[in-house]
């Protein structure tokens, strides 16, 4: 090989190679540092668009399960709500049974007839309770219960008031003022619709157990996909950290050595 002076070929390598190693270098320190192998999108455009619809997903999962849960709470006092309604008719069926004495005066049965009028209040009150504003007897609701909105579950409208129901006979005082005014088959139809709407909820609370299960787990797997893409193999990333070390450092040394092999061609002129 000419010995020259204007250009240092050796020299030149040398530096494209550090440099090279050294960017390789930078690039290990960033990703051990951010636990990410994506730093920057250049490092995987098509792994990052995917990352992105997937932590996405993942999020909507979270948000489609907390969603549940408040349907869950939301059905559980509305169950709490018609066991006492429930309570409140096995006293009035009771009270029916005790009003049909016929060795009960006036005055016995005007008692009767006062508790009666209470419980007709305390039914008309429980059908009017709310859970965060929204009554917890009204129309139909709809749940979300996939995170990309595909699949819903349906809470059945379940309203104490309603007449077809039976239980809104009992809290009509215009119709039903005092215990004889009422038969026995009205009350026990009203507990049998009861009873239905405890079925129903007890059955949706079911379904969004299983729907909140399947959430969770669609959840944890997106996160792992995700993570397949975004996440750094630090063990991996570490051992090619030494070696991009043990380059650049053997790099800058292999310069030095380079630029200072010119300086030959002085000991020729001299």
């Amino acid at each position: 090989m000419s010995v020259v002076i204007n250009t240092n070929y050796a020299a030149t390598v040398a530096s494209n190679n550090l440099a090279s190693s050294n960017a390789s270098l930078q690039r290990s320190l960033n990703r051990l540092s951010s636990g990410s192998k994506i730093v920057n999108p250049s490092d995987d455009a098509g792994g990052l668009a995917v990352s992105m619809k997937f932590s996405a997903a993942a999020k909507r999962s979270g948000a489609a399960s907390a969603n549940i849960g408040n349907a869950v709470s939301f059905l559980q006092t509305q169950d709490g709500v018609l066991k006492v309604s429930g309570k409140v008719l096995d006293r009035m069926s009771e009270l029916k049974t005790l009003y049909s004495d016929p060795t009960k005066n006036s005055d016995d049965l005007a008692n009767y007839d006062a508790e009666f009028t209470q419980l007709q209040s305390e039914l008309s009150s429980l059908a009017g309770e709310k859970f965060n504003g929204k009554s917890l007897f009204g129309a139909s609701q709809t749940v979300q219960v996939s995170e990309d909105g595909n699949q819903t579950v349906a809470l059945s409208s379940k309203d104490l008031a309603s007449s077809t129901a039976g239980v809104g006979v009992l809290t009509d005082t215009a119709a039903s003022a005092d215990l004889g005014a009422v038969s026995l088959s009205e009350i026990t139809d009203a507990i049998q619709s009861v009873a239905t709407m405890r079925a129903t909820n007890g059955a949706e609370q079911s379904r969004l157990g299983f729907a909140s299960e399947v959430l969770t787990v669609n959840k944890a797997n997106l996160e792992a996909a995700n993570s397949r893409i975004t996440d750094v193999d630090v063990a991996e990333e570490s051992t090619q950290l030494a070696r991009w070390n043990i380059l650049v450092q053997s790099g800058t040394a292999m310069l030095s050595q380079a630029n200072q092999s010119a300086q030959v061609a002085l000991r020729l002129i001299g």
